[in-house]
């Protein structure tokens, strides 16, 4: 429950501001700018990458139009300090941490988290990876302590994160107790009013930063489809709501303490016309244009992630006036570059004055020395489970969709959690979301140094990082069937693109292209047995598919839980019993116009 926590990190900076404030002013006149400078450094979705990211996901379209490698955190060290001066407050968009490579995720992302601390991060929004091992271990990484379960890292006691974190969108769903979090404030009566329109957040929705003897505030956001993309347990007492309608009565509450100069910090952003400079504005309007153009028009800057995208847009607010409206990419690319002026007089951001630029984090400057032993360390720890040999592959076994939709890496996965939950589960199939297939197994790298096809634990980790736990239910025929109906756009579920389950080698079935939602999937057999409607069949998938994640509500249905080992560890035992394992077929589903 969420007492003061709020009220504390809103108003921290209004206590100190006297100081701050008088050290801002000529002392000779004790007269005032009429405008003071901010920087904004923004990053979005880090995702842990304390080492260079590989392959596609290290290179990036300059603002030249060459592609060139990019990312790693001693590169994003030094770009920062290079871009920092005495005006700048460090934000970023969410998902810093989950999804993660193992060095981090190892230790459950601490060493992520201690990393942007020594950034110099001021404020982040959640994003909905934050969430991927529940609300109370994201508390614990906001706090400090060890893991309940893992207990300490090598590191010792965590102290928690040095950087606000902000969600002025996750409520509580059945509070005990009205929150006092905005109480003190000397209006009750509009404060009453936002907290019935608002409900009882569980995370800090606003912080408050000042600079050069003004107030910025940041509000948080993270996308309401987060229920659908993380395990539903460990959120089980959250609510993520409207963003617009959750900004709205932020900016009221920021407006409440005198703040006007005021960001959203967005974990929601959109897709682009790919191949464009970071710089353009390739945004296609989807998600988070609705929301960038909706918000209050007290709101000036929108700083956007989720969608891993670099795109730098203006667009009109509410009342008509531009509003800048940008993301940075993903994995430690990009660092987006906000330079503003706050009138000194009214508190509120200059929009003329507004410049931004999406600086791509190239690796052609030195490391940053700090940050580069910082991560050899972390290197170091965890090398010994990185580097064990796992089983070999005999030829490159890639993540990439076939016309199916089927991927030769997504159907060894099912076949891993079939084989993995038979005993104990009585599985007869397995289904797998090809958006939890993270990265190939390519044949000729091995961090082991064994010789070429050898995957190793962090591999495999890399190409799993999740740690789901495998699970298995009990549908009907006709409940499956609705199951592989909510892959296509165009139900109930509101699917937002097609997303292609990938199945075990015993289940096939056909799907037609132009069939009409609903009568899209025929002639399903286990084993080449045709199913029924009325048959149970005991179905394997990850948590988070169990769960209803990724729009499949139809697993919901599903009774007679059973839960097994870790993806990871059904993975790894099943790469070392097939050894050297082929690239499954990808011809399980049949596809007809």
């Amino acid at each position: 429950m969420m007492s003061r926590s709020f009220l504390r990190l809103a108003l921290a900076g209004a206590v100190a501001s006297g100081a701050v404030l008088l050290a801002g002013l000529p002392a000779e006149a004790g007269k005032a700018p009429r405008t003071v400078p901010v920087r904004l450094l923004a990053l979005n979705d880090f995702h842990g990458n304390l080492e260079p990211p590989s392959g596609s996901s290290g290179r990036m379209v300059d603002e030249h139009g060459n592609t060139v490698d990019a990312g790693g955190a001693a590169y994003v060290a030094t770009h920062m300090k290079a871009m920092s001066d005495k005006n700048t407050i460090a934000v970023a968009q969410g998902d810093l941490i989950g999804a993660t490579p193992l060095i981090s995720a190892a230790y459950h992302d601490e060493p992520s988290v201690e990393f942007l601390g020594k950034l110099g991060l001021d404020v982040a929004a959640v994003g909905n990876h934050e969430f991927d091992e529940g609300y109370a271990e994201l508390k614990r990484i906001m706090k400090g302590g060890c893991h309940p379960v893992d207990g300490c890292s090598p590191a010792g006691q965590w102290k928690g994160a040095s950087y606000d974190y902000v969600g002025a969108n996750v409520l509580f769903k059945n509070p005990k107790e009205k929150t006092d979090a905005l109480a003190g404030l000397g209006k009750p009566g509009q404060v009453d009013k936002l907290l019935s329109d608002w409900g009882v957040p569980a995370l800090p929705p606003v912080s408050v930063k000042w600079m050069n003897g003004v107030p910025i505030g940041f509000i948080g956001l993270v996308t309401q489809t987060t229920p659908d993309i993380v395990s539903s347990d460990g959120i089980k007492d959250l609510k993520f709501v409207d963003e617009v309608k959750a900004a709205n009565v932020a900016s009221k509450v920021l407006k409440l303490l005198g703040v006007k100069a005021q960001v959203v910090l967005m974990h929601e952003g959109d897709q682009v016309t790919a191949g464009q400079s970071p710089d353009a504005c390739s945004a296609i309007p989807g998600a988070g244009n609705r929301i960038a153009t909706q918000v209050d028009p007290e709101i000036d800057v929108i700083l956007s992630g989720h969608s891993h995208q670099a795109y730098m847009c203006r667009v009109k607010d509410p009342a008509g006036k531009e509003r800048l409206y940008s993301q940075g990419g993903s994995f430690g690319r990009v660092i987006t570059q906000v330079d503003l002026k706050v009138d000194t007089k009214t508190g509120d951001v200059d929009r003329a004055s507004v410049v931004a630029d999406n600086q791509v984090v190239t690796r052609t400057v030195a490391a940053d020395p700090e940050i580069s032993t910082f991560v050899e360390t972390w290197k170091g720890r965890v090398a010994p489970v990185a580097n064990k040999a796992v089983g070999k592959i005999s030829a490159d076994i890639t993540n990439t969709a076939a016309p199916s939709g089927e991927s030769a890496l997504g159907n060894l996965i099912a076949d891993s959690q079939l084989a993995a939950t038979k005993t104990g589960g009585n599985a007869q199939i397995a289904l797998m979301n090809p958006g939890g297939v993270r990265a190939p197994l390519t044949y000729a790298t091995s961090g082991a140094g064994e010789g070429d096809g050898v995957v190793t634990y962090g591999e495999a980790f890399t190409v799993q990082p999740f740690n789901n736990l495998t699970q298995v239910v009990t549908l009907t025929g006709a409940q499956l069937k609705t199951v592989l109906e909510q892959q296509f756009t165009g139900g109930p579920n509101n699917q937002a693109f097609t997303k292609i389950l990938q199945p075990s080698a015993n289940f096939t079935y056909t799907y037609s292209r132009s069939a009409a939602w609903g009568s899209k999937v025929s002639d399903m057999k286990i084993d080449g047995a045709p199913v029924t409607d009325t048959q149970s069949i005991r179905v394997a998938a990850n948590n988070f598919l169990v769960g209803g994640g990724d729009a499949f509500l139809g697993f919901r249905d599903g009774t007679e839980l059973w839960s097994g080992p870790l993806d990871i560890d059904a993975f790894v035992d099943h790469l070392s019993k097939n050894n050297p394992i082929a690239p499954p077929a990808t011809n399980r589903i049949t596809v007809v116009d």
